[in-house]
């Protein structure tokens, strides 16, 4: 785990941002076992094979989880926005995510990387 991300994540002002951010990271985890993580543009990104698999970002009021590669993902119609190899799934204080889902999602799009 790389710690800048760690340090990220635990210097969130909101405590619900952390947990999410926390656990969005483990969805990643568990959806590539070999993730490299970094910083870059203050934020999270998780790569495989040196290429962008997803990325956390933070904003005053929701966490935000994009899934690159996601052209060939059969996502539910209005959850995520953006391009179609770009997905992006925005979360606010109480939201709710199914993890086993995400790690499914995040797994079949970074399979071709």
């Amino acid at each position: 785990m790389n710690q800048e991300v760690t340090e990220f994540i635990e210097t969130l002002k909101e405590p619900w941002q952390g947990e999410l951010s926390t656990n969005l990271r483990e969805v990643v985890r568990q959806a590539i076992p070999d993730v490299q993580e970094r910083m870059q543009y203050k934020k999270p990104h998780f790569l495989k094979n040196g290429k962008y698999a997803a990325v956390i970002s933070t904003s005053k009021d929701a966490v935000s989880f994009t899934i690159f590669h996601a052209t060939n993902l059969t996502l539910p119609e209005g959850m995520f926005d953006g391009p179609p190899e770009r997905k992006t799934l925005k979360l606010r204080k109480g939201d709710t995510v199914d993890a086993e889902q995400l790690v499914a999602w995040v797994s079949e799009a970074s399979s071709a990387i």
